[in-house]
């Protein structure tokens, strides 16, 4: 016991301690760093997942209901998605619970879809086709 007080107060009196230590945490701090945006990164991606689901219950919840306009739907939806959050603990910007909301609309089948491989009908109408810049060159180059 007597040697390692003696080895202690050598490594203080020196400045060894202090060196050691400082080398120390050059080597720490980046790894610690890296672990806390690590966990940062995990919390936002949780609370984008979240969002996200609550955003497609919102819309499915609001889809049959005929006494609202869309604005008001989506309105509504918007709050009862920010709601949730805020009991949840989640502070999310309102931009984001609005884009989400709108995915989720886009996503429902509430969106009507063009089927790609059906051709467009032509309308009845002929076009007049101006004929003045469809000429031949005159030359080559």
């Amino acid at each position: 016991m007597k040697i390692a007080i003696e080895v202690w107060k050598y490594l203080l009196s020196t400045g060894m301690f202090g060196a050691v230590v400082t080398f120390a945490w050059m080597y720490i701090r980046p790894m610690l760093e890296q672990k806390e945006q690590h966990a940062k990164t995990l919390q936002e991606k949780e609370m984008v997942e979240v969002t996200v689901k609550l955003a497609d219950q919102a819309v499915a919840s609001l889809a049959g209901n005929s006494n609202l306009t869309g604005n008001e739907k989506f309105k509504t939806a918007t709050g009862l998605v920010t709601n949730s959050l805020e009991n949840k603990g989640f502070n999310v910007d309102d931009k984001f619970v609005k884009h989400a909301v709108q995915a989720a609309y886009e996503k429902s089948d509430l969106t009507p879809t063009i089927d790609p491989d059906k051709k467009p009908t032509q309308s009845v109408e002929t076009k007049k086709v101006d004929n003045v810049n469809n000429t031949q060159p005159v030359g080559t180059l």
